[in-house]
């Protein structure tokens, strides 16, 4: 979300608007209005400790926030003529400004409770009753809905009872200058990777939904099957900077279950890794897998098919509807290891498909911009606006 907001409010700017992005202050040594380009900055607000706190604690500062907002605004004699919100939380302080003024909302879930819900494993994983009820009422008194896929489309239309003429699917957009392809052995130089190992790649959040326990499964299926292939999984995201017993409960979790599998040298925590480092990650590997068990669209696909990289992913993937021409070799099933090992399997045997799916994945996603992004969502801006001052 954080590359999503950052990206789309540069387009904005380049196209002459003038855009804040608000945030929570989480350091009191950051300065508190940080210009990203002409036209586009970031502004810290105090809300609660300066520090970070877990998102389901965020609730209670709201308040402070929205005050802070006005304050803000009212200092440098500000009129913010559209609230383009991120994440319920963002949401919900946005229904508060609208209680004072009266500018357009336009909402972006990212991602939906009700969906998490229904593919959460214990209660710790389980969104909130008060984040549930918030996108209850958000989709209602919202003035515009951004979704990033038809199925995210159709989840809040159906599970939500959205008004579908408020929905507009608007695609997240690539950094095509940024991810594209590049020679293998150059990008494996880069990630210090073995020249003669295969790379099996999975980049996203470190977290249940993402299924990536199934991937190591489908690993130690693979190896069983294959015991002479010389392949390796990269895990890229969370962190790994401290000693085991201090990784995340995912991590912990992925930490054990390669030992329990018997493949812990076949598995490799990169941990987090910077934007512009990622292509090298991309074009290191043979193929991308993203097993998620929900995926509201998936940025990790897309930019890695910029990349020219085969993608693996699940038929719940928003993304997946970019590969339909590449289902048989590209699509598998939710939670299925067997099917995702013989996936994986079929593309590193088939070095010929590998090219092919290359150009036409770079192909599937070339329209796939942060410019066309913007545009479709100053469509929606001025559309909103028009209908705003004729009321």
């Amino acid at each position: 979300m954080n590359v999503y907001v950052l990206e789309l409010g540069k387009r904005l700017a380049q196209n002459g608007l003038l855009v804040d992005a608000f945030t929570r202050s989480q350091d009191a040594t950051v300065r508190k209005v940080v210009p990203v380009v002409p036209g586009f900055r970031v502004i810290h607000l105090p809300a609660g400790p300066e520090m970070t706190i877990p998102k389901k604690e965020l609730y209670q500062f709201i308040p402070e926030f929205v005050d802070n907002w006005f304050s803000f605004a009212q200092e440098n004699d500000i009129h913010y003529e559209i609230l383009d919100c991120h994440y319920y939380l963002s949401g919900l302080i946005g229904l508060e400004i609208q209680k004072r003024q009266k500018q357009p909302l336009i909402m972006t879930f990212h991602t939906l409770a009700l969906m998490k819900n229904l593919v959460a494993r214990d209660e710790l994983e389980t969104e909130s009753r008060e984040r549930i009820e918030a996108e209850l009422s958000l989709v209602q008194k919202a003035q515009a809905i951004v979704a990033p896929s038809r199925n995210e489309q159709q989840y809040l239309e159906y599970l939500y009872e959205a008004d579908p003429a408020k929905i507009h699917i608007i695609h997240p957009g690539v950094d095509l200058s940024l991810f594209r392809p590049l020679p293998q052995a150059e990008a494996k130089a880069a990630v210090h990777a073995p020249s003669d190992e295969q790379i099996i790649l999975f980049v996203g959040r470190i977290e249940p939904l993402k299924g990536i326990d199934s991937l190591l499964y489908a690993m130690k299926i693979l190896t069983s099957k294959n015991p002479d292939l010389k392949v390796c999984l990269w895990i890229v995201g969370g962190d790994v900077s401290q000693p085991v017993e201090h990784w995340s409960r995912e991590l912990q979790k992925l930490e054990q279950l390669r030992r329990v599998l018997k493949i812990h040298p076949l598995v490799k925590f990169v941990g987090q890794r910077p934007q512009h480092e990622l292509p090298d990650y991309y074009n290191a590997a043979e193929v991308v897998v993203m097993p998620s068990h929900y995926e509201s669209f998936s940025m990790t696909a897309a930019e890695a098919m910029a990349c020219g990289i085969p993608v693996i992913t699940t038929n719940v993937a928003g993304v997946s509807a970019l590969m339909d021409d590449q289902r048989e070799a590209l699509i598998t099933s939710v939670n299925n290891p067997l099917l995702l090992a013989q996936k994986i399997e079929q593309l590193l045997f088939q070095p010929d498909v590998r090219q092919e799916l290359r150009v036409t994945l770079r192909e599937n996603v070339e329209n796939l911009t942060w410019e066309t992004t913007a545009d479709a969502l100053i469509e929606i801006y001025n559309q909103l606006t028009i209908i705003q001052s004729s009321v």
